[in-house]
């Protein structure tokens, strides 16, 4: 997992191959401006879907984890909390392939960070994670890149 500014990403560029890609799409774009959905940028190797979703206690938040994708987890408007936990130390359940997702109602995460906008959360597959802990419209840009 990384927790950085979003101007720190072009460190990180060496780290996947869609990332270079990523870094560019968010030079030229305003994310805050694109509507909700999904917009590709590389097919199903890297696109980015914009979101509005409630902001949910860390009680009723479910832990995710994805087996073929990461996640670049962007709060745009308010602050959106993460929760943090190894995948290896997940209970097993039921993957979902078609969705690459994995979910694990009722298990609270080890750990808590907060991102604010213009921040941003890294989450390969060894991370399980707990997003969209926080209060009232968490509008968000979700980038989800082939590992």
């Amino acid at each position: 997992m990384v927790i950085d500014k979003i101007e720190n990403l072009q460190h990180y560029a060496s780290l996947n191959p869609y990332f270079p890609q990523i870094i560019e799409f968010i030079k030229n774009t305003d994310l805050n401006k694109l509507e909700n959905g999904k917009h590709e940028i590389d097919g199903k190797n890297c696109f980015v879907n914009i979101m509005d979703t409630a902001g949910k206690t860390k009680e009723e938040a479910v832990m995710e984890t994805h087996k073929n994708m990461l996640d670049i987890q962007i709060p745009l408007n308010n602050d959106e909390i993460y929760g943090y936990t190894p995948t290896e130390l997940l209970p097993e359940c039921e993957y979902n392939a078609e969705k690459d997702a994995t979910k694990y109602p009722g298990v609270m995460a080890e750990g808590f960070c907060t991102c604010h906008p213009g921040m941003m959360a890294i989450f390969w597959p060894q991370d399980g994670h707990q997003p969209c802990i926080g209060t009232g419209t968490i509008h968000k840009a979700v980038f989800k890149v082939k590992c």
